[in-house]
């Protein structure tokens, strides 16, 4: 007898519906898992036995064969484990109930608990999508699973309350359908508590109005990573398909808790420079995500930028140009979706004081050279914001003037991005900085003077046509901070005062 229960699987970041075939013979002895399984699927034979008898039933005397379809495709994991259970004890008789219109996701342990997987809001998604109405997925998946809506999510930790709701009807509760709120109070730290640095803080406001990516460049203790780590506390709030998106991610390296079943705030992850290449753009046997996808929707925070190895540092060119980051393997290609902010800060020399005004720096120009030539011109040509952060003085450090907080910030950078929101609305732009080269005409229309004050620049310090585009995007962004639907010339005078530094640090 051939029983057939629903499951779903994971590749990617992309959930796809498995069919758990279970054939039972009883002219014979063996259990088989068959449709490219791995090592730990194939374990899974020791796991379901082990629950079958934990749970009260007696594990059948009988030839079994469990075929995972599709069986081209590679199955990973322990999340097979609860529907080949099913699957098992149904061949066996045990249960006679429909089950077409039910799918299981989850780890056994021996006892027969039900333990949490990775990836189950994409895997839900996809349920929904094929008609499943009743997804038992384990108990601490349950909150996770419950942000979709439209089908029954039932919470289940032991297979022994499993099979009796299955067979006598006993109650399991549905998890219900609740969409976190953003918390307000999730950030312990403010704007307000930064003395000084109005031009540090002003490009962080544009870096967040148009989701541009920005480079501090300055000496030691002069706030470059305290400025970076007050950016999440000004950005503006996601939507709903951003929050789905970017959960899903975190979802599938099981980066998530029950308490944050979805993420209502844009990510900032902070790698240290010791990151591999692949911890950054991901990898392994399965391709899993590195840390540019989980700053999707969000920031990807670089500090001491020069420390990052040659090879690390080049791999963000193209994420950062097209948007997504594609990870190929011999036995499987994924792309997974990394629209992120890149926010870097980096020292002027080894020593940090190059170019202080009262501090003498101490490295040889050669050296001096060396150190701001880790920085490669392509990578630096896609950072629109070059920022030189000054020294603080007395008067500010001591001033007991309260400073604008984050909240107050916040309110123009969400009013910003509405305006580009209407704008965009019937394309697949999000914001200013992801306008492409064939729009640029269309939305960056300069009026007479800015459009002269932007060819001499382009002509005098010989810009790449990159650097054109992102001087013009800026330039959007500024205005619409200005609420002008034209680009004047003090805009482009901004905009352009942010891509000078290179003339200064990267004049050799």
């Amino acid at each position: 007898m051939v029983v057939q229960v629903k499951s779903m699987g994971l590749f990617g970041m992309d959930a796809f519906p498995i069919t758990v075939e279970t054939d039972l013979t009883r002219n014979g002895r063996g259990f088989n898992i068959v449709g490219l399984p791995d090592a730990s699927v194939r374990e899974a034979r020791e796991r379901v036995r082990a629950a079958v008898g934990s749970s009260g039933y007696e594990f059948p005397e009988a030839k079994i064969i469990v075929n995972l379809a599709p069986a081209d495709i590679k199955k990973a994991g322990a999340l097979y484990d609860l529907p080949i259970y099913i699957s098992i004890l149904s061949g066996a008789h045990f249960l006679s109930c429909d089950l077409s219109e039910c799918a299981f996701i989850g780890e056994l342990s021996l006892s027969g608990e039900v333990r949490p997987v990775n990836g189950i809001l994409p895997m839900t998604l996809c349920a929904k999508s094929h008609g499943i109405r009743q997804f038992f997925v384990p108990a601490e998946n349950a909150a996770e699973a419950a942000v979709v809506d439209g089908i029954d999510i039932i919470p289940v930790d032991t297979v022994a309350k499993l099979m009796s709701y299955l067979r006598y009807g006993t109650k399991l509760s549905v998890a219900e359908h609740t969409v976190p709120k953003p918390d307000d109070m999730l950030y312990s730290i403010d704007f307000s508590e930064v003395k000084g640095q109005p031009l540090a803080k002003r490009a962080l406001e544009i870096a967040a109005c148009g989701s541009h990516n920005l480079i501090f460049v300055g000496s030691p203790g002069t706030g470059k990573s305290m400025l970076a780590q007050r950016l999440p506390t000004i950005l503006p709030d996601m939507t709903f398909d951003e929050m789905i998106e970017t959960t899903k991610l975190h979802s599938v390296c099981g980066l998530l808790t029950s308490d944050t079943p979805l993420l209502t705030h844009r990510p900032f992850r902070s790698p240290h420079h010791t990151v591999s290449p692949a911890g950054l753009s991901g990898g392994g046997g399965i391709p899993k995500p590195g840390e540019i996808s989980l700053a999707h929707n969000g920031v990807l925070f670089l500090d001491e930028l020069p420390e990052f190895s040659r090879e690390a540092m080049e791999i963000l060119r193209q994420p950062l140009e097209d948007g997504n980051v594609t990870i190929s393997r011999v036995n499987a290609t994924l792309s997974y979706p990394c629209s992120i902010m890149l926010i870097a800060a980096m020292n002027p020399c080894p020593c940090g004081y190059y170019g202080h005004p009262t501090k003498p720096c101490t490295c040889s120009p050669k050296t001096v050279s060396r150190y701001l030539g880790k920085i490669s011109g392509p990578l630096l040509d896609r950072i629109d914001l070059h920022v030189e952060v000054q020294p603080v003085d007395f008067d500010d450090l001591s001033s007991g003037v309260k400073a604008e907080s984050s909240a107050e910030i916040k309110k123009r950078v969400n009013k910003v991005r509405n305006i580009q929101k209407d704008r965009f609305q019937d394309t697949n732009i999000l914001c200013n900085a992801h306008i492409p080269p064939n729009k640029l005409d269309e939305y960056c229309v300069l009026d007479h003077d800015a459009k002269e004050i932007l060819r001499s620049t382009f002509e005098k310090l010989s810009l790449s046509a990159r650097a054109y585009s992102r001087i013009l995007k800026v330039s959007r962004t500024i205005a619409d901070m200005d609420d002008c639907e034209l680009i004047k010339k003090r805009h482009v005078f901004e905009a352009i005062q942010y891509r000078s530094l290179d003339r200064k640090y990267w004049k050799n």
